[in-house]
């Protein structure tokens, strides 16, 4: 076997779980082979060089082999390898999601969390009221 349709290899490969999550993602255009679209019913072969979008990262590989069986990892990672690029900016992109800002931090209205409740009530004993108590 020395060609196979990309959404069978992706599937193979183990880039995603199932074939349709590999078709869903062609047809978004989220996968290329040799820079440029593709659909799923297109070949593959070794030699191609298939850059995808996984989850929150672009990845690039070059195919060494084909199969159609979904195998083992370890057996599944023989038929591709990634590329030195691709490989460089996951790992900066992966620091820079660990360093980077918790979204929710950036929230300032909406309804209050459990802490935001508890520090409005210590501030209720201690505000401004019009009675003649002093």
């Amino acid at each position: 076997m020395e060609k196979i349709r990309i959404d069978k290899w992706l599937w193979a490969a183990r880039f995603y779980k199932t074939r349709s999550l590999a078709v869903d993602e062609i047809d978004k255009g989220r996968v290329l082979i040799n820079q440029l679209e593709t659909k799923a019913s297109r070949e593959v072969k070794a030699g191609d060089v298939v850059a995808m979008r996984q989850g929150h990262y672009a990845r690039t590989v070059k195919v060494l082999g084909v199969s159609d069986k979904r195998g083992a990892a370890p057996v599944a990672q023989l038929l591709y390898e990634e590329t030195p690029e691709s490989l460089q900016a996951r790992a900066l992109a992966a620091e820079q999601r660990r360093f980077g800002t918790e979204p929710a931090q950036s929230l300032t209205h909406g309804r209050p969390t459990k802490r935001d409740r508890r520090d409005l009530q210590k501030d209720w004993n201690n505000r401004w009221s019009a009675s003649v108590d002093e």
